[in-house]
């Protein structure tokens, strides 16, 4: 199906969870698209999200969602670990798919996910929306430059909370359907941006433990060592287990210059030589459209959703370069894999590819 000829885009949601509503608000207000339909296995809670949302076609049969030839893309936001399957007929259907993170929760259901998709020919764009923060943007575009001179130390750390109640449903911390718990659901959006912005380690160190949230199967805190190739150092902690939950902070440290990312907030932007554009992101606020949800999940806005859903809707319509893809988002959860298994092992790990 091409979607080039038509000027509205039309979307479909596979998947009711809290994350679903920041999908909807997104297409909603995305130029030229239009939210179609929903499907869910409840059919209670999938005529109450299309009533909200105001979707005119509500189902719990995926096959009923997937043959309406005005769908173009799918969501999917279903639990991590139940990604894969609704993404196989998505694609045999000749849908695009926005994919939730992760893209799932092990290598081998991603690489079949991304093996699907490239052999329907259809476009799989992952949800990192920390990417399209205007900040992340400034500090990726200072490494790519070359500002900061060669890398001493790069680091991630997403301490948040998460209550109980959270962690009550059928699926949160669960190894089948979360992959795991603090790094695979909550660190991941840290760990995407410190690996685009500094490249993937090549050997990690982790230990994970269970602190406040010790009846689930993954890990509510841990804390990481990490060894670039280029001989710089870094570290990433994690956690769900504390009060009140601070904004994620990502530290990029050079022989020429450091930054230090709160959010989309830059709150430290240090240089041996200062330019005159570096006086106005010192003097900047922060942007309150960008903040993570770090005491809760429906603390953060849907604005990086609509950002990347925009972007898909051009890439679609107007043939504009696609910002992130399946393998590039890969590459977070193979980095999470590697701290999963040193964790269990005790020892030092290399970054699979």
């Amino acid at each position: 199906m091409t979607s080039a000829s038509r000027r509205i885009l039309g979307f479909g949601i596979v998947g009711v969870g809290m994350i679903a509503d920041f999908h909807a608000r997104a297409i909603k207000d995305a130029p030229d698209c239009r939210l179609i339909g929903v499907c869910s296995r409840s059919s209670e809670r999938t005529g109450e999200f299309a009533r909200r949302h105001e979707v005119p076609f509500a189902t719990t049969d995926l096959k009923m969602l997937l043959s309406r030839t005005d769908i173009d893309v799918i969501c999917i936001t279903t639990p991590s670990g139940a990604h894969l399957e609704p993404a196989v007929a998505a694609a045999e259907a000749g849908k695009h798919i926005v994919m939730e993170k992760p893209l799932e929760v092990t290598l081998d259901r991603i690489d079949a996910m991304l093996e699907a998709t490239r052999k329907a020919g259809v476009v799989l764009m992952p949800i990192f929306q920390a990417r399209t923060g205007e900040n992340v943007l400034r500090l990726k575009s200072a490494l790519v430059s070359g500002r900061f001179g060669r890398l001493v130390l790069a680091s991630a750390y997403v301490k948040w909370h998460r209550s109980a109640v959270y962690y009550a449903d059928s699926w949160h911390g669960t190894l089948k359907l979360d992959g795991g718990g603090a790094l695979i659901n909550q660190g991941i959006h840290g760990i995407d941006l410190l690996q685009w912005f500094a490249g993937m380690p090549s050997e990690v160190f982790s230990w994970n433990t269970r602190r406040v949230h010790t009846g689930i199967e993954g890990e509510d805190t841990a804390v990481a060592s990490l060894r670039y190739p280029c001989g710089a150092l870094g570290s990433i902690e994690a956690t769900t287990a504390m009060h009140p939950g601070w904004a994620r902070r990502i530290e990029i440290c050079g022989e020429n210059g450091s930054a230090v990312l709160e959010d989309d907030f830059l709150v430290r932007w240090d240089f041996r030589h200062v330019r005159e554009e570096d006086k106005a992101i010192l003097a900047a606020r922060p942007d309150p459209t960008m903040r993570s949800g770090a005491g809760a999940p429906d603390q953060m806005t849907h604005v990086g959703h609509l950002r990347q859903i925009s972007s898909l809707a051009n890439h679609l319509l107007h043939g504009s370069a696609l910002e992130l893809d399946g393998p590039e988002a890969r590459k977070a959860v193979a980095l999470i894999q590697a701290l999963y298994a040193s964790a269990k092992s005790g020892r030092s790990m290399p970054v699979p590819a």
